[in-house]
């Protein structure tokens, strides 16, 4: 499935696609009325020309603002991204000012009485968890709440019921780049990842609006409503939009060559003469049926014959990786990662690496392999006691 939902493209047919080099950060032009410290102390503008915000989408006067970054020190900034080795976007730090607003004690836990949701993951360097573990030197935080499904590419930054494991996250197609969404997944129920806007604002926002139609309670919808209104105002006076469904998501579905089992989308160069991607010889429920086999056969040796298909795409992906067509490995590894069975973990860790370094995305190709050797349904916290 290539974009929003048509055909897969033959080689030679249909659209290129191109990979932006990265994401514009989004531009804060109004002083958010939830900051208590007078405005030069908390934000910094450079003067600029005219543009287009990039989150809300909307004209602004570049002249008056180019950039204002949230009042979250550059050294902890530093700590956060050197732990992950990934960039972080400015709403990740304007949210955990927002929550410092709700609850000066306990930012991460604003959420947890109203909402179900609790800031974990990046969120946890900044709260200062890390720092009670003495292990959490040798952590690698990049499995720290990794659920079972959560492909590289998915960096998770606030959970919500446990009994479905829900939680929100970062979702990047290159570990160089900012995210290009905010992503939510129910790990319990299967792999789907759910897009959700492309700031953590919107969704929260979103997960809110939810909720709301779900209580009767009247003092509990009050309450919902409060946070609501205090959320929408802060993201208005910040520039993020809070649409699900942003431009720039849309101008990403562009250059998804197909759609995954996860269903978030894969984007990877392809060049003017069509050089990237080639789909796989199966379509994605062919592909299930075919793991659905290999996952109930009635024996090894049924299930060894049942591999056959999935041996012969990979032929196809070695042919695919000597015409530099790293896509199709891409696929249908994590085609088969997002599938679970511990079947298929040899071969995802066959294919995956490969693919994620030929990209040159090689944090995820390191990401992908300690998962699969710690893949776990229940053991995400990695500073538990």
């Amino acid at each position: 499935m290539v974009g929003g939902g048509a055909k897969r493209r033959l080689r030679g047919e249909g659209p290129q696609f191109q990979v932006d080099s990265e994401w514009t950060q989004p531009h804060i032009y109004v002083y958010p009325f939830f900051l208590q410290t007078p405005l030069p102390s908390r934000l910094s503008c450079n003067i600029e020309q005219s543009s287009l915000c990039s989150t809300c989408e909307k004209p602004v006067d570049m002249k008056k603002s180019k950039s204002c970054e949230a009042d979250v020190p550059g050294d902890l900034r530093k700590e956060v991204e050197s732990h992950y080795r990934l960039p972080l976007p400015e709403d990740f730090y304007h949210f955990w000012r927002f929550c410092e607003g709700l609850d000066p004690e306990q930012p991460a836990d604003s959420l947890s009485a109203s909402l179900g949701l609790r800031l974990v993951g990046p969120y946890d360097i900044l709260a200062g968890k890390h720092k009670i573990k003495k292990k959490s030197a040798s952590l690698n935080f990049n499995l720290h709440w990794r659920f079972y499904y959560d492909p590289p590419e998915f960096q998770t930054i606030i959970i919500g019921d446990s009994k479905t494991q829900f939680h929100m996250g970062y979702f990047r197609d290159s570990p160089d780049e900012l995210p290009v969404f905010v992503g939510t997944n129910e790990a319990k129920k299967n792999c789907i990842i759910v897009q959700s806007g492309d700031n953590v604002f919107a969704a929260v926002k979103l997960f809110l609006m939810k909720k709301l139609k779900e209580v009767t309670d009247k003092k509990k919808s009050s309450l919902l409503k409060t946070i609501d209104e205090k959320l929408t105002e802060a993201a208005r006076e910040l520039g993020f939009s809070l649409e699900q469904r942003t431009v720039r998501m849309k101008q990403r579905d562009k250059k998804v060559v197909t759609k995954t089992f996860h269903g978030a989308g894969l984007v990877v160069p392809v060049d003017k003469n069509d050089v990237g991607y080639r789909e796989l010889p199966e379509t994605d429920a062919s592909l299930r049926r075919i793991c659905g086999t290999i996952v109930e056969a009635p024996s090894d040796a049924d299930r060894l014959q049942a591999f056959a298909p999935v041996q012969e795409m990979m032929t196809y992906v070695q042919f695919a990786n000597d015409e530099c067509d790293y896509g199709m490995g891409l696929e249908l590894g994590l085609d088969l990662f997002c599938h679970g069975s511990h079947y298929f973990h040899k071969v995802a860790g066959q294919l995956l690496p490969l693919a994620y370094n030929l990209l040159k995305r090689n944090l995820f190709a390191e990401i992908i392999e300690a998962h699969l050797a710690n893949r776990s349904q229940d053991d995400v916290d990695q500073l538990a006691a």
